[in-house]
């Protein structure tokens, strides 16, 4: 049986990769702080260790894995506008350490959370061959781990890749709050028939990608023979809508009329308008394709919330 390790195991795309990678043969061991995660997310079949990566004893505790998708990170630009000193050690550090861990236990295949927020304002659709200048401290922690994995790639032989992902939605983002992605804040506003709150004209636009198609781009890396040493691949749909158009398909969905608010941006720098993913490098290296619309993502939350009516930790607006 193939072993994995997932770093932030209970948090959103954690808890979800580890559930569905254990209905699917792994042997899955999260390893999370609950500073941002749930234990009760996990299916009961997979191992959890309490524990952070910045601590080397306690990824030593999960012992020898084949696999390694390391998500526990500060996973937000305004986590780093709060805690600039502690977030950038969790991301950069913890990363190292993470990779130090693969090494001392000879992980076959680390694969790691990246982010398209390094692109910035970059002509869409983003691809990986883009020259890039990240446009805020998060995008910089980020970058910096990709250039880290590169070097101790080539140095130590890891196979090693950097998925930069798109806007990632879907269920158990409730605890993460203000933090979550925009689909679940604006649907979870419209649950209490509260306004969508949109910066400037709504013309902005987000490549939203489900959970569940992320998770298929980490089974194809893991399940390949094809040998990469290092690589950057994006993953999304390569499809976007402005934020007007999804308060619409919100409306639709949810069977309401609930108009959205429009205020100032008050993000003075390092807003990115537009995301839209080119798929083209993970189409050919893993055969990627998206499988879940917006609207059958969103309906999917909105059918697990009527069975599961969590209220989210908080909001945004």
């Amino acid at each position: 049986m193939r072993t994995v390790l997932i770093t932030g195991g209970a948090g959103f795309i954690g808890s979800n990769a580890a559930n569905i990678l254990c209905e699917n043969g792994y042997e899955v061991t999260a390893l999370d702080s609950l500073v941002l995660g749930r234990r009760n997310y996990l299916k009961p079949q997979v191992r959890f260790i309490e524990g952070n990566v910045e601590n080397p004893a306690d990824l030593d505790k999960v012992g020898p894995v084949d696999y390694i998708i390391h998500l526990a990170a500060s996973s937000s630009a305004p986590m780093f506008m709060d805690q600039l000193p502690e977030a950038f050690r969790n991301n950069v550090m913890g990363h190292v350490h993470v990779l130090e861990y693969a090494r001392r236990h000879g992980v076959k295949k680390l694969l790691f959370a990246s982010t398209s927020s390094i692109y910035g304002n970059n002509p869409v659709p983003l691809h990986e061959e883009q020259p890039v200048t990240p446009p805020n401290f998060y995008a910089v922690s980020k970058h910096c781990q990709e250039e880290l994995s590169q070097v101790f790639s080539a140095t130590y032989g890891l196979e090693t890749i950097a998925f930069r992902f798109m806007s990632v939605y879907g269920r158990h983002e409730e605890h993460k709050g203000r933090f979550a992605n925009l689909v679940s804040q604006f649907l979870w506003g419209m649950e209490q028939g509260r306004s969508p709150v949109i910066y400037g004209d709504g013309s902005q636009t987000r490549d939203f990608t489900n959970v569940a198609d992320l998770i298929q781009a980490f089974r194809l890396a893991l399940e390949t023979d094809r040998r990469f040493g290092f690589a950057v691949l994006n993953v999304g749909t390569a499809h976007c809508i402005n934020m007007v158009d999804l308060v619409a398909l919100l409306n639709d969905a949810m069977g309401t009329s609930i108009q959205p608010e429009f205020i100032v941006n008050p993000i003075a720098t390092g807003y990115v308008q537009q995301q839209l993913a080119d798929l083209t490098r993970i189409e050919q290296a893993l055969g990627y394709q998206p499988q879940v619309t917006l609207e059958q993502g969103v309906r999917d939350i909105l059918e697990y919330r009527r069975v599961n009516p969590v209220a989210p930790a908080g909001m945004s607006y």
